[in-house]
């Protein structure tokens, strides 16, 4: 079993994807995959899936739902990023360096909350661009 987050769904359509925990290329996954009600799939949301090779790439079924997205309080996404900001800051004005797992959900998760119908590849290849700009700062661990 793997295990991930979703990146986006679309009811309509019956299909989304999906993101991996452990990094590499998002995960196709089609509503007649699902173990849950097909509305419970929304972004963020972590999961638990099986992967098989498809005829486009790699494709998630079984898919069943771990975690729903926290959406309330202090720990909601919205907003989350300004406070985190502000909260990993040390007192000289540094902030805290992320590992490339930390900075890719990071990013997946600004982007699906900045731009919605961004799709699973535009995100991928955003979010590449981005980890690529930090890995050449040395703003991320590796």
């Amino acid at each position: 079993m793997v295990r991930g987050r979703v990146v986006k769904f679309d009811e309509v359509r019956g299909y989304g994807f999906v993101a991996p925990d452990d990094g590499g290329e998002d995960v196709f996954v089609h509503a007649n995959d699902l173990l849950v009600d097909k509305r419970a799939f929304t972004p963020g949301t972590s999961v638990e899936f099986e992967i098989k090779d498809g005829e486009r790439g790699r494709k998630g079924y079984d898919v069943r739902i771990l975690a729903a997205p926290e959406t309330a309080g202090a720990s909601s996404r919205t907003g989350s990023m300004e406070r985190q900001s502000e909260a990993s800051r040390d007192v000289d004005g540094t902030c805290e360096v992320l590992s490339v797992a930390e900075l890719r959900n990071e990013l997946t998760e600004a982007f699906i909350q900045a731009a919605p119908d961004l799709t699973a590849a535009q995100i991928v290849r955003l979010r590449d661009g981005v980890i690529a700009l930090a890995a050449g700062y040395g703003w991320i661990d590796n």
